[in-house]
Order: C-alpha cells, then sequence, then structure tokens
C-alpha cells in the first residue's frame, strides 16, 4: 500500500441476522461506496446477509449469532483477520467493537470502531485506536481519545432511473389526501404504537390526513390489533417493507419519527433530502439538526399528537422553517460525504502510526 493507493479494509458486522436496520445498511453502502473507489473491501457478518452486499466486496460469513464471549466465534474472527491481513479493521456497533478490542493489537494495524447508538456504556470501543460517532449527541458522550463525528449519508438520486420498474414495490400513496409517513423496523424501539395513539386523535380532527408506516417486524401484529382499537384501520397504512423509498418521500407531506431512541435515522436523512419535512421525539439526530419546533418536548402521546396536528395546520412554515436541515442534508449526509470522511480518517489514522 503507498499513501495514497487502495487500501484493504475488513468491516465487522455483528448482528445476528435477525433484522436488517440502519446499521446494517451503514454497513452495505460503506463497503460498496469504498470498493468502487478501489480499495479491496472485506465484510465479516452473518451467512445470510452475503445477498446484501454487492460482488466488488469480499464477504466472509462468520458464526456471530453466538455470545460475544464465545470462544468459536473469538478464533474464527482472529483467524479471519489473519487470513484478510487488513490496514483497517472497522467494528459496526457495540458487539462487534467488544469482539475486535478482545483480539490481540497486532490482528490489524488499526482498529477503528463506529458507535451507532446511545448506550449506557461505550467501554467496547475504549480498546480500539479510534472511535466514531453518527451523531452530536453520541460523540458528547464517548470518552475515547481520538472521537470523532461522522454522521450517516445515504445515497440519492442515483435510484431514480429505477423508479419507474420498482413502481409496484412502492405503491402510491393515498391519493386526494395529507399524506403522513413513517419509516423503520416494526420493532419496540420505533415507538409505532406511541404513533399510532397519537394519530387517533389526530384523524379524527383531520378527516384529509392519511399516515402510512412503512417498515416490516415482530411487532406488526401488535400494530395492526392497535389500529383496530384505536379505530384507525381507514387512516393508517402498513405496506410492508419497502425499497428504494424516494418515490415515497417525494410525495409525502410530512414524514413523523416517533423512536424512543436512534443514533441518526435514516429516515430523517432521507425525507430532508427529498426536501419532504421532517417532525420528531427528541432523539439523537434530529435533535442536532431540526428545529426546535419539529420536535416533540418528550414521548407522551399528547405532545406528539399536538407537534403533528400544529404542523399540519402549516405544512408551508414548517418546510421553510427546516431549509437549513435540508440544505445541510444535502451538503454533508450523503454516502459520498460519509465515504470521504471515513477514507479520510483511516489513512490520517495509517499516517499516525507511520510516524517515528
Amino acid at each position: 500500500m503507498t499513501e495514497q493507493g487502495p487500501l484493504t479494509i475488513a468491516l465487522l458486522l455483528a448482528t445476528p441476522g435477525t433484522q436488517w436496520g440502519g446499521m446494517e445498511k451503514h454497513t452495505a453502502d460503506l463497503a460498496g461506496m469504498l470498493a468502487t473507489r478501489g480499495h479491496e473491501v472485506h465484510v465479516l457478518a452473518y451467512p445470510a446477509y452475503s445477498m446484501q452486499f454487492p460482488a466488488s466486496v469480499r464477504f466472509h460469513p462468520l458464526p456471530v449469532q453466538l455470545g460475544r464471549r464465545n470462544p468459536w466465534l473469538a478464533y474464527r474472527l482472529k483467524q479471519t483477520l489473519r487470513n484478510i491481513t487488513p490496514d483497517i479493521a472497522h467494528a459496526q456497533g457495540n458487539k462487534a467493537a467488544r469482539l475486535l478490542s478482545r483480539l490481540n493489537s497486532d490482528a490489524a494495524t488499526i482498529r477503528i470502531g463506529t458507535v451507532h447508538g446511545i448506550k449506557s456504556s461505550h467501554r467496547d470501543f475504549e480498546a480500539l485506536d479510534h472511535a466514531i460517532a453518527v451523531s452530536r449527541a453520541i460523540y458528547d458522550r464517548l470518552e475515547h481519545p481520538n472521537r470523532i463525528l461522522i454522521h450517516n449519508g445515504v445515497s440519492w438520486g442515483q435510484e431514480a432511473a429505477q423508479l419507474v420498474s420498482d413502481a409496484a414495490r412502492c405503491p402510491e400513496l393515498v391519493p386526494g389526501k395529507t399524506n403522513v409517513i413513517a419509516v423503520g423496523r416494526l420493532e419496540s424501539v420505533k415507538n409505532f404504537s406511541l404513533l399510532i395513539r397519537a394519530w387517533a386523535d389526530v384523524a379524527s380532527a383531520n378527516l384529509n390526513a392519511h399516515l402510512t408506516i412503512f417498515g416490516e417486524g415482530s411487532e406488526r401484529q401488535k400494530l395492526e390489533r392497535l389500529i383496530q382499537d384505536t379505530g384507525t384501520a381507514g387512516s393508517i397504512s402498513l405496506p410492508g417493507y419497502v425499497t428504494p423509498m424516494e418515490r415515497a418521500y417525494k410525495q409525502a407531506d410530512l414524514t413523523v419519527i416517533s423512536s424512543d431512541r436512534e443514533g441518526f435515522p435514516y429516515a430523517l436523512i432521507e425525507s430532508l433530502l427529498a426536501g419532504c419535512p421532517v417532525i420528531s421525539t427528541p432523539v439523537s439526530g434530529a435533535k442536532d439538526i431540526l428545529p426546535g419546533s419539529a420536535l416533540s418536548p418528550d414521548h407522551q402521546v399528547e405532545s406528539l399528537q399536538n407537534l403533528i396536528t400544529r404542523s399540519l395546520g402549516d405544512l408551508a412554515h414548517l418546510k421553510a422553517s427546516e431549509a437549513a436541515a435540508i440544505t445541510f442534508a444535502r451538503e454533508h449526509l450523503t454516502l459520498e460525504a460519509m465515504a470521504t470522511e471515513t477514507e479520510k480518517l483511516y489513512r490520517d489514522a495509517l499516517a499516525q502510526t507511520a510516524q517515528p
């Protein structure tokens, strides 16, 4: 490897294969972009995830469904890294950071970890050479001496040529309605139960509004029952997981984030890139770039209901208030920007170790 030559990079993703969410998407997007830049990119992850990565990325299946202290998993990881001999070993999330930190430091020249969410402890990252935070709130909580803030970024606009062929996978939002959307895994952390309860009051006062929640997950049946119990079946749709989402964001009048906690939500980035205004519970990422008027003060039903009602009452004003956030997203929250900043960190870290 020359100073500006291609790098050998190993990305470790240790989620157990039960879901495909923001952290997994982040890893796949970063791996693909780094590979297009000429780097030799290896991904070590749960076997079934191999289909999520492009052919330009070398995939290595690992039994990451095993516990983080499992000796067989540790052995497989160590042997795989020794065979790759990467310049950079990059852990995605806490479990991956724990696995990487427990290996001898000679397993890779530089060991880096990305913190995707706020935890009670980020101790697993302390033994690594550098730690990346995906939001300001995470960055402020990290005590690592070599911490850096690199926001999540998404590929946007490149899918435009696919929109016609993918139209069946991204159904039309309800014509003639004020369309509100939410996007995410149907899991408790996204708190779509809160959104549905808040929507029950919104819908009763605004018969022209319709809510579509895009996503799939273990809470589908629970949410379907809640929709029936709240009498909102006529004003809420659950079409499932859809990709790409660009067409939906461009049709929508408003995006709502109802999560209990986030790192830096992709729904926030994608909505702003499409020019669709966003409101949110007070989670990391949204608090970083949205105006205070677009944030609920807490995670209570009444607060979110009031925020939705107020926002629907003057969507033009809400969008105008988010002009700075939209500009920030288009300049800094793209996949290109994320990959460039990550690549710079890799090279700077290697340069530091090369100094006498």
